[in-house]
């Protein structure tokens, strides 16, 4: 039976010799007829060794096939080709893939008579698409898990992925966006525009790049963001076919900067009033001693003039002069004292109206209505008493200057919870405080009074003091209808108490 399948294909077993692929003849019986030369030497075999046994003793050793959907019964059924894809270990262990590729040989009948078979060796394709899918899993777990938020649209502009972290950033998910976004629409008009220019401008990024460009997004809810934006355009033989997007979002980053430029100043501010204050001691020791030599005689020669000496009123002039300037050297002093605050637990409700008493002269209230807002819910907090007395003195005359005879003083104080903090706010009708001039209000002699009405000292020294209480203080408003100061303390809690408000 097999010599007579062999005379009937001898000459397609000539053209099948020449095939650049290892091939086999076998049998509708799955018996090998023939193999051709490649076939021999690829699997180091003869003839003798392999006809009449079937493939899967030849390539398996006799184990049989393990592939049990082998194509050879349904191309002997169906008449057609078939193949299918096998790993194989070489006798060194080796892993092998194979594309076999069974062809039926018919008669002219149409019958099959035999089943060719050929071996093609994809291992290294295989090992291609292998890295490949690793590599694209590998790359798609660093898209999705990047805190960078990434997007890639096409070159029109569409939305092909947006990952995790830019879904947060923008508030789209990303199958809505690559539906219905474009690029265009995650920014302000004209800015992806701008992008796109940058990127296909030839700087010193180069072309199809982009790093480090500051701008700002829309998320879903219409918000703009300030954002970092690096961007990269992505080519096929030539042509853009794809830009992909990282964006940064900057706002922590420049709530961060904005905190520490304010921290700067304040540290500015600290220091600026140090040196200020050693240099006032030093003013001010100097100028006492020769205003105390100048007020004594003064005072002898007022002492042995008549009543109606025409020079009593000149005399009387100059002691004044020097009664003023002594009080100047006497806030030079007390400025530049650095004492330790001694604080106790105390309501500041109670240095509130215990400094108000202080001010004991109605005329200088004249037409100004005074209006105490102050919580009724406990206040307490652990500072000098007599210190925050003097600011809080500090700033209702500050505020009734400001109001020149007439208007509305309020003190208001209450507590922030959410902070753990009491505060304090004076706020007078007054002019306002220009702008131009409003960073410098806390700063050491630097005044709006007329000459001779202040020393410039008052916000200063009340900055200071209130700071070494563990405080703040600053302008809260100021217009031309008038300002508000806002005075914060930490609310004290006794040791060993959980406050709930406390953040």
């Amino acid at each position: 039976m097999n010599a007579k399948i062999l005379n009937e294909i001898d000459w397609r077993i000539r053209v099948f010799e020449s095939l650049s692929f290892p091939t086999l003849i076998l049998s509708p019986d799955k018996a090998i007829l023939t193999a051709n030369r490649i076939f021999l030497d690829k699997y180091d075999t003869t003839l003798e060794r392999i006809i009449g046994k079937t493939c899967s003793k030849v390539f398996y050793e006799g184990k049989g096939c393990k592939d049990e959907y082998c194509p050879f019964v349904n191309v002997l059924a169906r008449k057609t080709g078939e193949s299918v894809l096998r790993r194989r270990l070489t006798r060194t262990g080796k892993l092998l893939w194979e594309e076999r590729l069974f062809s039926p040989i018919l008669d002219d009948e149409g019958n099959v008579i035999c089943v060719m078979e050929s071996v093609r060796d994809v291992t290294q394709l295989k090992t291609l698409q292998i890295t490949l899918k690793e590599t694209e899993a590998f790359l798609e777990k660093i898209i999705l898990n990047s805190p960078v938020a990434i997007v890639a649209a096409d070159h029109y502009s569409n939305i092909l992925l947006m990952n995790p972290a830019a879904e947060d950033l923008f508030g789209y998910r990303n199958n809505e966006a690559v539906r219905t976004l474009t690029l265009e629409q995650l920014h302000h008009p004209e800015t992806a525009n701008n992008i796109m220019h940058m990127l296909r401008t030839d700087d010193e990024d180069g072309i199809g790049k982009l790093h480090g460009m500051h701008t700002a997004i829309v998320n879903a809810k219409g918000e703009t963001i300030p954002a970092e934006v690096n961007a990269s355009i992505i080519y096929e033989d030539g042509e853009e076919i794809a830009i992909v997007c990282l964006y940064t979002d900057l706002s922590e980053k420049i709530k961060i900067q904005e905190k520490l430029d304010e921290t700067r100043v304040q540290l500015a501010q600290s220091e600026k009033m140090a040196s200020i204050g050693q240099l006032a001691a030093g003013v001010a020791h100097e100028i006492n001693n020769p205003l105390t030599g100048i007020l004594f005689i003064s005072s002898l020669k007022m002492e042995s003039l008549a009543p109606d000496d025409p020079e009593r009123e000149d005399l009387q002039a100059m002691i004044e002069d020097v009664n003023r300037c002594k009080n100047i050297v006497k806030s030079l002093l007390e400025y530049s004292r650095r004492k330790v605050p001694a604080k106790e637990v105390i309501d500041i409700n109670t240095i509130i109206e215990r400094g108000l008493t202080l001010i004991r002269d109605p005329k200088m209230f004249g037409k100004i209505e005074v209006v105490r807002a102050l919580s009724k819910a406990p206040m307490i907090i652990h500072v000098d008493e007599n210190q925050i007395s003097q600011v809080i003195i500090n700033l209702v005359i500050n505020a009734i200057a400001a109001m020149e005879g007439k208007g509305r003083l309020a003190l208001c104080s209450y507590p922030d919870p959410d902070l753990n903090k009491v505060c304090l706010e004076i706020t007078d009708t007054g002019s306002g405080i220009k702008e131009d001039i409003l960073n410098k209000i806390f700063d050491p002699f630097f005044t709006t009074k007329a000459q001779g009405k202040g020393t410039g000292l008052g916000l200063s020294t009340a900055y200071g003091l209130v700071k070494e209480n563990n405080g703040d203080i600053r302008v809260k408003k100021t217009d031309a209808d008038g300002t508000t100061f806002l005075i914060e303390f930490q609310s004290y809690t006794p040791p060993g108490e959980v406050n709930d408000g406390e953040p």
